[in-house]
């Protein structure tokens, strides 16, 4: 099957089966390895993606459903402002992340600011419900997602709201 979509920007072809998983097609065609193939069944977030600019696992997409479609990888996103502003934040509340969660983090946080750029603390750690990984804590995730909150704010704005 011979299935078109677009990878961090550009057209790109699949040549392949039609059930392969998405997480498989970044990985061994395209060589993208910043979504990780964790537990294969969508419970740990590891495999995070933005399909048509939502969170997505790409362990559980098969390739016939990205026909058409848009995917931003983790690599693709790290080219963005925003991506600097997430890993800043997060280095400045000193957020040890371990690299595998660390893709699935950064997207979750990007979606969520993207849809409400003042969550309150409960919808932070609701939008990290997917993400199944015990290296982060929780209070330095909510303070560096509010830290990127008042930042984006002021670059909107230009004040904090």
């Amino acid at each position: 099957m011979i299935i078109n979509f677009i990878l961090n920007g550009e057209d790109v072809v699949f040549r392949g089966d039609a059930g392969t998983r998405l997480i498989d097609i970044l990985r061994g065609n395209f060589g993208l390895f910043g979504a990780k193939p964790g537990c294969l069944a969508g419970q740990c977030g590891a495999c995070s993606v933005f399909l048509n600019g939502n969170v997505s696992l790409a362990c559980l997409i098969p390739a016939f459903k990205i026909r058409g479609s848009e995917i931003i990888t983790i690599e693709g996103f790290s080219q963005t402002n925003e991506y600097e502003e997430i890993i800043t934040a997060f280095a400045n509340v000193h957020l040890g992340n371990c690299g595998y969660c660390e893709a699935g983090k950064i997207l979750c946080t990007e979606a969520l600011l993207d849809k409400n750029l003042t969550p309150s603390d409960e919808e932070i750690l609701m939008g990290f419900s997917g993400i199944k990984c015990r290296c982060t804590n929780a209070q330095r995730l909510v303070k560096a997602v509010n830290n990127i909150s008042l930042i984006r704010k002021k670059r909107i704005y230009g004040r904090s709201l």
